[in-house]
């Protein structure tokens, strides 16, 4: 460790760590991350307010001997976060689609989507931006993934590839489905994907500009959040006991695309487990009207029940995959930050944790299934439209499916504290303590 401390100028601290630090921002004095560069040994560079150094010298001294000590507690528990990620290939449903949907079915997904970031729809079922976008352009500083299936726009590949798309299952998809584009299919999309990249750059190795390089795809990361869905329709036909039978078969194709994609080539998954699918307005809309089946939280027990019971599962899984030569494996538990946002709502800024920002209806679910977000339709023998809400960022839940971008970014904020991730890793210190939502008392 190498240090100098100068009252009389702005002064530095540099801490040299090999593979990992985790700093905590402490209440006593202020100070901000100016660099962090992580390759090789990490270097946190920490700018004091001069003012303030006479009266924090020995809370400093104190503070630097307790990082020394938590990092060497820590080291052999957590996980170095690899930030050359050259690439992100993600697998999922509507909670990361960037616009497949949109472009494999034309699916309609007008304004008032985009509006909060893009201006204008961009194909994700959002006010703006999704965890997919904070995690790629935030932490990882990639550019927005571009969908496989939209060919319009120049789309560039070469940070990476969209393969979710909204509506989307684990299983099989059938004719009742949203999206055809079921797990399997987006694997298999892939694979063609890798294949026909390959083969071009063999033909021109200038493409790299445009398309992954061979490197890439060994160093990507693959990122997966999908089986909402599945759990989601299942209860439209078949009793809690039922659908909770139904996880490990739903489980055991995810288990098949994962060691497909590893034989690929694919090391580095990163995994959220499913949401509280419980606390969708369009879920309590639809199984809450007796007040007996919610929680203290006015969501859905049942399906809150078999979400938890579908993550035991999963995170089981994720530890039966470690076992492949050179994979790792990153669980990431969406679930318990979402149910902290919606419990704690009041905490983080918001107002609204269950109701629809963009809806019909009213409070306290501001839902009505028989019209989406934007349109007009005659209900009840009048014309009504479902609007969005003044202030979106007072709202956890967009369209009664799907969050709003403030609670994207609340949601991005605590995956990369590395708190809810198994095994526990720091993904960027920076974005974290950078980010309008941080907040020491509750990281």
């Amino acid at each position: 460790m190498v240090f100098g401390l100068n009252p009389g100028s702005s002064s530095s601290l540099r801490i040299h760590v090999y593979p990992v630090l985790i700093v905590k921002k402490p209440d006593y004095y202020r100070f901000t991350v100016n660099s962090i560069e992580l390759a090789g040994p990490v270097q946190i560079v920490l700018s004091i307010d001069p003012i303030q150094l006479s009266s924090i010298g020995m809370a400093l001294k104190a503070y630097i001997f307790h990082i020394l000590a938590l990092t060497f507690l820590v080291l052999p528990i957590v996980s170095s976060a690899n930030f050359s990620i050259p690439a992100i290939f993600n697998f999922g449903d509507s909670n990361s689609d960037t616009g497949g949907l949109a472009a494999g079915i034309a699916f309609p997904i007008g304004q008032p989507n985009g509006q909060t970031y893009f201006l204008k729809p961009s194909g994700r079922f959002c006010d703006g931006r999704l965890i997919i976008d904070f995690l790629a352009v935030n932490a990882l500083d990639l550019s927005f993934l571009n969908p496989y299936l939209d060919s319009i726009g120049i789309p560039n590949f070469q940070n990476g590839c969209n393969f979710a798309t909204g509506g989307s299952t684990i299983l099989p998809a059938n004719a009742a489905s949203t999206s055809p584009f079921s797990f399997g299919i987006q694997v298999a999309q892939f694979v063609r994907f890798k294949t026909r990249v390959l083969e071009l750059l063999v033909e021109d190795k200038k493409l790299q500009e445009f398309i992954p390089s061979q490197e890439s795809f060994r160093q990507a990361a693959y990122m997966f959040d999908v089986g909402q869905n599945d759990l989601d329709g299942a209860f439209y036909s078949k009793s809690e006991d039922e659908v909770l039978a139904l996880i490990p078969i739903i489980l055991t194709e995810f288990e098949a695309g994962v060691k497909k994609l590893y034989n690929e080539g694919a090391r580095n998954f990163w995994i959220h487990n499913t949401g509280p699918l419980g606390c969708l307005p369009r879920i309590i809309a639809q199984f809450g009207k007796d007040s007996s089946k919610l929680d203290q939280f006015g969501c859905v027990t049942s399906h809150n029940n078999a979400a938890n019971q579908f993550n035991m599962q999963l995170h089981d899984l994720c530890t039966k995959f470690r076992v492949l030569p050179g994979a790792n494996v990153t669980y990431v538990d969406i679930f318990s930050i979402k149910l902290n946002l919606i419990s704690n709502y009041s905490l983080y800024g918001f107002k609204q944790p269950l109701a629809a920002c963009c809806g019909y209806g009213g409070l306290p679910l501001n839902f009505d299934n028989r019209i989406a977000c934007g349109q007009t339709k005659i209900l009840n023998g009048s014309s009504v439209t479902a609007i969005p809400c003044n202030n979106t960022a007072e709202y956890v839940n967009w369209d009664g499916n799907h969050y709003t971008e403030a609670a994207n970014e609340y949601i991005s904020s605590h995956v990369l504290t590395g708190n809810y991730s198994d095994p526990p890793l720091l993904v960027n210190a920076q974005y974290l303590i950078e980010s309008k939502l941080f907040d020491p008392k509750t990281m």
